[in-house]
């Protein structure tokens, strides 16, 4: 929507060569890779230890939700899970895989690690640190996007922003802290 007023603008100011000349430019730009997306959040759930390293080494993970969630299948293999999505009425999909590795670390705690691929291609890592304390269990997952974006891509982070806590809500695990970066 912004593309075509600029462009409209730019016409009726000056002609349809210089505004074909920016329409180019401003598609290239909403599409050339710039943005990143990384940070880290803490969260809280009355399971034990266990089986919250079982949740986030399985084949839906917390932190996946918006992967699996809208899945049209999923298949797992010994350490990975696959998810087939299609959108665009069919037209399109893509198949997104979560590798994990789990580790005990010296301290009692529990490391697991999430590579996704989305067709092959580098996604992005998440590291969770599983700790008992008391009767409650405490996750500090840290995430980075392993590619750029485009700006076309904010309308999908807005909607991640406003529903990511919510689904994890919903699966037990209460959000204690986030901090968020998407940008350059």
């Amino acid at each position: 929507m912004l593309v075509v007023s600029i462009f409209l603008g730019t016409y009726l100011a000056t002609s349809l060569l210089p505004a074909v000349v920016v329409a180019a430019i401003l598609l290239v730009v909403a599409r050339a890779p710039i943005l990143e997306s990384k940070g880290t959040v803490r969260l809280r759930t009355d399971d034990d230890p266990e089986a919250v390293v079982d949740d986030f080494a399985g084949p839906t993970p917390p932190v996946l939700a918006f992967q699996w969630g809208v899945a049209d299948e999923v298949t797992t293999g010994e350490d990975s899970a696959t998810y087939h999505v299609s959108y665009l009425f069919g037209l399109r999909s893509a198949d997104v895989t979560a590798h994990y590795q789990t580790e005990s670390t010296g301290d009692g705690k529990h490391r697991v690690e999430l590579e996704v691929t989305m067709n092959d291609e580098p996604w992005a890592t998440y590291t969770s640190i599983v700790e008992g304390n008391d009767d409650q269990t405490i996750v500090d997952v840290e995430y980075v996007s392993n590619r750029r974006f485009g700006l076309r891509r904010i309308p999908q982070q807005f909607f991640t922003e406003r529903y990511r806590d919510k689904a994890l809500s919903a699966q037990g695990y209460t959000v204690v802290e986030r901090d968020s970066h998407f940008g350059l």
